[in-house]
Order: C-alpha cells, then sequence, then structure tokens
C-alpha cells in the first residue's frame, strides 16, 4: 500500500483515501477531465489508445522546457550537464518500474512500434535466415505484426501463429508443437488492446526458452495496469509506449536482456552513438547509447519519469484493484443491454471492454456517444486480424483507467441505450 500523500507534494503524488483511491482528488489532476466537452462533463473512456496526462506531468515537462532546456551527452556546461542528469535519472526510473537489472538495458525509442522494429530489423536481420520461423500469437496488435512481416519477407522466413478461442484466450495445447527447430523468436501481446485479456507471458516464456527460443512482449497495455517485473517474467525483450502511462507521446521504452542487445547491430547510425568516426570505419559506444542515434525526445523522457513518480505515488497494486472493480462493474452494467455483445470474456483481464451492438456500426455508435460527451473508440483498432477471429468487422471499444467512476460507467450505459432509441 502506498504511503499517503498530498496532492500538491513536490512529486505530484495523489491521495490514498481510507486504503482506497481519491478517485475526486486523482480527477482534479487531470486538466482535461475537467473541460466542457460539446457542453457536457467529458467522460473519457479511451485511456487504452492513449492516457490522460496529469497536471505534475506537464508542470514537469513545462519545468524542464523554460528552465533546463539545451542537449544531452554533448557539453561540459553546467546547463548540459544538469540535463544529461535529468534525462539519466528518468532512464533509472524506467529501470526501477520494470525492475531491469541495469539502465544500461533501457533503450529510448518513440513508441511500442519503433521498439519492435528495432528488434526485428537488429536482432532479427542478425538471427532469422530463409526458412526460419516468427511464432506470434493471434490477438497481436498490428504494432507486432508488420514488423515481422517485413522481416519474413526480406529474409523468406514464415509467420507462424498461437490461436485463439471464443473467448479471446490463447490456446496453449499445442505450444510446444507450434515452438519447433526453426522458431527463431516469439511475439506476445501482454495484455490484448481489444479484449483486454491478460496472456499468461510468464509461462509461454518458460516454455520457449525450454527450446532456447527468446520472446519479446508488448506491454503496451500492461504496464499501465498492473506491475511488471522483467526479470521474474524472464522476458527477452519488453517494450511500451510513454503515451499509455499518463505520459507524453513520442517516447516509448525498449527493455532487453544486456547479452542479446550488445550482440545486436544499431538500427540507426548518426551523432552520439558513436565512439570514432573515420572514412574507412566506425565504431560504437556502448549501450544503451548505440540505439540511440541523434538528439533524444528529452523532455519526453523527463516527462515520462514525472508520469512513473505519479503512477507509483498512487500505487499499481492499487490501480490494478480499483480498474477490477471497474470492469467488473462495467462489465456487469452492459451485459444487461439487449442486442449488445461483449466481445472477449477471458478470465483474467484488464479494464478493456469491447462490444458490439446488433444492426448498429461501431462508428455511428462511437459518433453519438461522442456528442453525448462520452469518448470511446470505435473500428478495427489496429488488431485486424482479431477482429476476423471474433467475426465481427468492427467494435466499439471503452477502456477504462484509474482516474474513472462508476459514474463514468453509468454515462456510458445511458449513451448506448440513446444509440438503441435513435436507432430504434
Amino acid at each position: 500500500m502506498s504511503e499517503n500523500k498530498s496532492s500538491t507534494d513536490e512529486h505530484g503524488w495523489t491521495p490514498i483515501k481510507d486504503g482506497a483511491l481519491d478517485v475526486a482528488a486523482i480527477r482534479a489532476d487531470f486538466p482535461l477531465l475537467n473541460t466542457p466537452f460539446h457542453g457536457k462533463q467529458m467522460v473519457y473512456l479511451d485511456s487504452a489508445v492513449s492516457g490522460q496526462v496529469p497536471q505534475p506531468v506537464i508542470d514537469r515537462m513545462d519545468h524542464y522546457q523554460r528552465f533546463e532546456h539545451t542537449n544531452v551527452h554533448r557539453g561540459v556546461s553546467t546547463l548540459s550537464q544538469e540535463a544529461t542528469d535529468r534525462f539519466e535519472e528518468a532512464r533509472e526510473k524506467v529501470r526501477g518500474f520494470l525492475n531491469a537489472a541495469s539502465s544500461k538495458e533501457i533503450i529510448w525509442t518513440r513508441g511500442t512500434t519503433e521498439a519492435i522494429n528495432l528488434v526485428a530489423q537488429s536482432w532479427g536481420r542478425a538471427n532469422v535466415q530463409a526458412g526460419d520461423e516468427i511464432l506470434l500469437s493471434a490477438m497481436e496488435h498490428h504494432a507486432n505484426i508488420v514488423p515481422w512481416q517485413m522481416l519474413a519477407q526480406e529474409r523468406g522466413a514464415k509467420i507462424c501463429v498461437i490461436p485463439m478461442n471464443d473467448a479471446g484466450e490463447l490456446i496453449l495445447d499445442d505450444l510446444d508443437t507450434l515452438i519447433t527447430p526453426r522458431t527463431k523468436i516469439i511475439g506476445l501481446i501482454h495484455v490484448s488492446n481489444v479484449l483486454g485479456t491478460i496472456n499468461p507471458v510468464k509461462e509461454i516464456i518458460a516454455k520457449a526458452h525450454a527450446k532456447g527460443v527468446p520472446v519479446l512482449v508488448d506491454g503496451a497495455q500492461s504496464v499501465p495496469h498492473m506491475t511488471v517485473d522483467v526479470q521474474d517474467l524472464d522476458a527477452d525483450f519488453f517494450v511500451f509506449s510513454g503515451h499509455k502511462l499518463s505520459g507524453p507521446t513520442g517516447i516509448g521504452v525498449l527493455y532487453g536482456k544486456k547479452a542479446l542487445l550488445e550482440k545486436m547491430p544499431p538500427w540507426h547510425g548518426g551523432g552520439s552513438m558513436i565512439l570514432s568516426v573515420s572514412w574507412e570505419k566506425t565504431t560504437y559506444i556502448g549501450l544503451p547509447g548505440k540505439f540511440e542515434a541523434g538528439t533524444p525526445a528529452i523532455t519526453q523522457a523527463i516527462g515520462l519519469g514525472a508520469a512513473i513518480d505519479y503512477l507509483q505515488g498512487i500505487g499499481v497494486d492499487n490501480i490494478a484493484a480499483y480498474e477490477h472493480e471497474l470492469l467488473n462493474y462495467a462489465t456487469e452494467q452492459l451485459s444487461k443491454i439487449e442486442g449488445l455483445r461483449i466481445i472477449g470474456n477471458a478470465r483474467k483481464k484488464a479494464s478493456v471492454v469491447s462490444f458490439v451492438l446488433d444492426g448498429i456500426h461501431p462508428h455511428d455508435v462511437g459518433s453519438i456517444l461522442d456528442h453525448d460527451g462520452v469518448v470511446v473508440r470505435a473500428g478495427h483498432h489496429c488488431a485486424q486480424p482479431v477482429m476476423k477471429r471474433m467475426g465481427v468487422p468492427a467494435t466499439t471499444r471503452a477502456s477504462f483507467a484509474y482516474y474513472n467512476t462508476r459514474e463514468d460507467v453509468d454515462a456510458l450505459v445511458g449513451g448506448i441505450l440513446k444509440v438503441k432509441g435513435i436507432f430504434g
């Protein structure tokens, strides 16, 4: 349980009230949640696409831009050295957040997508050959499909798929058979952005490692909702994006085991990642710098560090427990609506509910809810194979965070009933 803090604490921590989240105090930290939207109180139920950013994170980035800004790793000035310290402190916060063994295992990227591409283009090109197999799950986001398809096409490799059942759970009975001597890597989403399914990644990683196969875990949807320990999972690679975590866009993380990263060639070349350059040869610096060519997203990295401070001040386990209760309430209330079908009923879920309404397109549902002040997502959610497997072209998705309330769920239900009334 996190220590009680004031919402005006210098670190931006928000109070825990009587052992539970003080959601009213938390909501006060989010400017957008307190801004009129179509003349109504905003109900933001789209955190799976981007979490809202609290004022302490905004203030920290603003302070850097106003009073600390210069480039990092390049200057002897006090300003440059202090900016470098702030930048590397943020990296250390990520290391602690994931319980990585070393900050050298934390590589800054623009987000989950770039992190996966880095592994596919660096590790993949060095290890995947014609006839090899890349094993992915049936519920992957496009970000963990397309880079591997590009690599497979280039190298003459094959994409194989772990199937899932109608509830949206992976079918692991034949996993030992699916992992063949040709399998070079497994790409696995930790939490489905469409179904909310929490996959048993630790179990899958153990089976993969028993056959000498590394695993990349897409943690974009898990880190906002649960404690992640990459050493406990024994993940070889783990990736996530800052904006899912109540941080800024344009910043993400690749965690990789040091032994793997050290063997991988750089993906991008340029300034900051070199030891020496001549017309004949370039030599590279060590980790993590060899993967961070050019000027990094300094403000965003510092902002992500502040977002981690904020979430840890609340307590990630506290967030997980609260969101679980909210998910149960939302599932119960939505299930009462005639003609509404929830897509994805896994036994272990994060706070995501995707649904379809009989005879009404998800885009129409989303548009009408929007004008009623309820922000949701409608479409294929960058997961078209999931849509095909579940037999729907698209869904409406409501995704909940620690700043949502039961009243938000009630507003969603009321909005859906209004949609049904419009369409008769």
